[in-house]
């Protein structure tokens, strides 16, 4: 039998469990409302798109015309023109027999016998027209008593000198070949530090070679390879037989002629000189049409003043001292003396000895030249300075190393 206490409290218990389902039933679900909404718990917040730096334009690719990419053109349009010349020489040399060659050497003429022999050399040259003219480098046939050009389709022809300069380092051939090929001049004072380059010659014996630099420098002188220096050096490589060849640019025109290599002795690599061929053109045009290049002459010998001596004596840079002069010349008859300081040549400043002579030679016979003057001695007494005009006349040939 239920006690009386339950039977009291029983309808209220059962009244507030139907509000409780009532109320759970009506009420919207939480996890339903977690499922229609994101859980920032279990989602990561969504992140809006880092800012992007601007796009830089690619540096546009090299033009053919700053940059080619092959220089075949060039060397097809400029090797078929370059020569390779072989030369004989015969000389006599004391016949020593088993002894070594330098013992005949200390005996000099008095050896009591002789024989001949044969020396052979290489070197390059360059079709200058139509005509069949070469020209090379003077020390390529020296004393040469037989010369032979071959061309880089396989002709081959004697070759006949025509004229040479020494002064320059310069020799004009002419071979018999019908239909050679002639290459294009350039122009070398348009020349750049920087230009590429391509040197052609005959390297050892090789034939036909091809190499590839730039412009290392322009004006190159006091080298001791010529009289008159004004070379472009460059680092293309440069070797034996390569002497005469061309020196080319990108656009196969000719701008150098490939004379000299220098500091092979010493270790030194990448060092190579060439005439300009705007000194080549002159010159060997002068050949062609006089048979020789006739220069100007005031008859001074010139000597570089060094650095400490323009220093001490307050000389302008550049000016150089007279070291001699010739008897009978022009700048004798104007009283010019051993001792003297040349500082100017038509009211322009020197730039060394070189330049002196270069531009004196530059001036026709009976031209007139002004030097301007620092009287000497300069290194004893006060500097007296004036000007003199000298009349130019045509250097004669016993004063090759001389203005």
């Amino acid at each position: 039998m239920m006690p009386g206490w339950l039977r009291w409290i029983a309808p209220w218990v059962a009244l507030g469990l139907g509000i409780a389902l009532a109320v759970v039933l009506l009420k919207p679900d939480a996890s339903g409302d977690r499922q229609d909404e994101p859980d920032s718990a279990a989602q990561p917040l969504t992140q809006l798109p880092a800012e992007q730096p601007a796009a830089v334009p690619a540096p546009a690719p090299p033009t053919p015309q700053s940059q080619p990419l092959s220089y075949a053109d060039a060397v097809d349009r400029s090797a078929p023109a370059v020569v390779n010349i072989y030369t004989e020489r015969r000389v006599l040399v004391p016949n020593i027999g088993a002894l070594p060659p330098d013992f005949g050497r200390l005996f000099g003429e008095v050896w009591p016998d002789y024989r001949e022999r044969v020396e052979r050399s290489l070197g390059s040259g360059v079709i200058y027209d139509a005509l069949g003219h070469v020209v090379t480098n003077f020390h390529v046939i020296e004393r040469a008593s037989q010369i032979n050009v071959q061309l880089k389709d396989g002709r081959e022809s004697p070759a006949m000198l025509v004229g040479v300069d020494r002064d320059t380092d310069l020799a004009v051939l002419k071979i018999g070949l019908p239909k050679t090929p002639v290459i294009p001049l350039g122009r070398s004072d348009r020349l750049r530090v920087g230009d590429a380059v391509l040197a052609i010659g005959n390297p050892i014996g090789l034939g036909h070679t091809v190499t590839q630099g730039i412009v290392s420098a322009t004006g190159r002188g006091r080298l001791g390879v010529s009289t008159y220096e004004n070379f472009i050096q460059t680092d293309a490589a440069i070797n034996f037989g390569n002497s005469g060849g061309a020196l080319v640019n990108i656009s196969g025109e000719l701008v150098g002629l490939n004379t000299a290599i220098v500091g092979r002795t010493l270790g030194i690599e990448g060092i190579g000189f060439s005439i300009p061929v705007d000194l080549v053109r002159g010159v060997v045009d002068a050949i062609l049409r006089d048979g020789r290049v006739v220069r100007g002459w005031i008859g001074v010998v010139p000597r570089d003043l060094s650095p400490s001596e323009i220093e001490q004596f307050g000389i302008p840079e550049g000016s150089v001292l007279v070291r001699q002069v010739y008897g009978g010349s022009p700048a004798g008859a104007q009283g010019i003396a051993r001792g003297d300081v040349i500082t100017a040549i038509n009211g322009t400043r020197l730039r060394g000895a070189q330049d002196l002579m270069a531009r004196v030679a530059m001036l026709k016979p009976g031209q007139g030249v002004r030097l301007g003057l620092w009287r000497g001695p300069p290194f004893e007494g006060p500097v007296r300075e004036h000007n003199v005009r000298i009349e130019v006349v045509e250097r004669p040939a016993q004063a090759a190393a001389s203005s």
